[in-house]
């Protein structure tokens, strides 16, 4: 099953480990962004079987119904998460998130993070850059967790291997990832590109 899990199934668990350090609530809502792709997948997942509430943002609604079997409780649009804050700061909506996408997606979580809550950037789908204000940071406290999975120190790295074996169900990883034979890259690639992936794709290499 680790090959099914992969950095993607790995960089998840280290952000929700980043986030539970920071104190997260037990039972808290937290946004998942890029839900459907390969963090996104495993960390809805995770939160859920921890028995969080989870909000999982993605840009394809038709996969509203395989986010639910995730463990998901609420579907949030991408494009709700894009639009600019005019006010800095928002009504506060939730106590972490894993952000996948990054770029003005994050720019647009920072203003609804509530008091003292975390986020735990591991992806840059959406971009590299973001603008946002200060305000979230300084008046709510809020903690923005950058998750780095290659430079991880050994005892880091079994103890989050650890957890996935014991947090991630692994039916649910069976559901959300497809094996596909080599010769197959080059087309899946494009279909990535075209965010038009669910989930995991493993390629066998021997097939």
């Amino acid at each position: 099953s680790s090959d099914l899990i992969g950095t993607a199934g790995f960089t998840a668990m280290q952000s929700v480990i980043a986030l539970e350090r920071l104190g997260l609530p037990a039972g808290a809502e937290v946004l998942v962004t890029g839900a459907a792709g390969g963090v996104g997948s495993v960390a809805v997942a995770i939160l859920a079987k921890l028995g969080y509430r989870v909000a999982a943002s993605t840009g394809r609604a038709e996969l509203a119904d395989y986010l639910r079997s995730l463990g998901a409780s609420e579907i949030v649009s991408r494009e709700s998460l894009t639009v600019a804050s005019t006010k800095g700061l928002e009504k506060e909506r939730w106590n972490g998130a894993v952000d996948s996408v990054g770029g003005t997606t994050l720019a647009g979580i920072l203003p609804y993070m509530a008091n003292n809550s975390s986020i735990a950037l591991c992806g840059l789908a959406g971009g590299v850059a973001f603008s946002s204000t200060v305000l979230p940071f300084i008046l709510r406290g809020v903690n923005l967790l950058g998750i780095n999975s290659v430079r991880v120190a050994r005892a880091d790295r079994l103890h989050i291997w650890e957890r996935l074996s014991r947090d991630l169900p692994l039916d649910l990883l069976d559901a959300m990832t497809e094996v596909a034979p080599l010769e197959q890259v080059f087309e899946l690639g494009a279909r990535i590109l075209e965010g038009k992936i669910r989930g995991r794709i493993v390629i066998d290499v021997k097939g």
